[in-house]
């Protein structure tokens, strides 16, 4: 029997290529962002190449009381989710503290932490009444290391590394599984969400060096998640060959 996957910010980047892996793998999809036209379009794809049933959901991680009316809205069959990736997430500027713009602050605390949680308990939830299941978080270098001008965007992600250390706690007892997977440097519309669209920043972002691609990130979590019922990857840290950590990156690097 298929196992059901349940991804957050699946319209571009990692979640979508996640949604391809993990079609790829067999999985039944419910496929979650703001943006539906791009569920739609990517349901498509995938069902062209795949026999995987797919539910697209628009859905803003940041209204909670829809977030959960729409989860627990779901029918039954729906609501045997396996595998659980909580992909959405965003840096928003990137400004010393005392210059930064608190909209941005708000925009990446409400998504980051306050989103992430509201797709993760009612799910965690009905995994703990099956007693079996895995919940995946989108970390990042910056949920273990702070860098300048990092400030707010940093926070979110060490609240994400602690929130999944306590949700592998919590959930010990019920046998569900939880990984955090955190990347550096990923080629997606992060920078251009970051930098609001200024091309000529988020160019810059990547110069000198290869970037990790989305597809990289997915690998990753499909290693996580392929291993025996007895077996938990906590935490896998990747980074491109280019970048040590936060701080050090080699921009004479260019693609080979």
């Amino acid at each position: 029997m298929k196992k059901i996957a349940f991804i957050t910010g699946a319209s571009s980047g990692i979640g979508k290529a996640l949604a391809l892996a993990l079609a790829k793998e067999n999985y039944n999809l419910i496929l979650t962002a703001r943006r539906k036209n791009l569920l739609d379009e990517l349901k498509i794809e995938i069902q062209l190449v795949y026999p995987v049933e797919i539910l697209t959901l628009e859905m803003d991680i940041r209204d909670i009381t829809n977030t959960f009316e729409l989860i627990n809205s779901l029918d039954d069959w729906w609501k045997s989710i396996d595998l659980l990736i909580n992909n959405a997430g965003l840096a928003a500027g990137l400004d010393h503290f005392q210059d930064a713009d608190f909209n941005d602050w708000n925009t990446m605390i409400d998504t980051n932490i306050r989103g992430l949680l509201a797709v993760s308990q009612p799910v965690s939830k009905l995994m703990a009444a099956r007693r079996r299941g895995h919940i995946v978080n989108l970390s990042s270098i910056a949920g273990t290391q702070v860098y300048e001008k990092g400030n707010i965007y940093c926070a979110t992600k060490h609240a994400v590394e602690a929130i999944s250390k306590s949700m592998r706690i919590d959930l010990l007892k019920h046998r569900v599984r939880v990984t955090t997977i955190s990347p550096g440097a990923v080629e997606t519309e992060f920078s251009a969400v970051r930098f609001k669209k200024d091309m000529d920043r988020v160019k810059k972002v990547y110069e000198g060096y290869e970037p990790l691609k989305a597809q990289d990130v997915a690998a990753a979590i499909i290693y996580a998640i392929s291993q025996p019922v007895n077996v938990n990857i906590n935490y896998i840290e990747v980074t491109p060959l280019a970048q040590a950590n936060a701080f050090y990156l080699d921009r004479n690097q260019q693609a080979s």
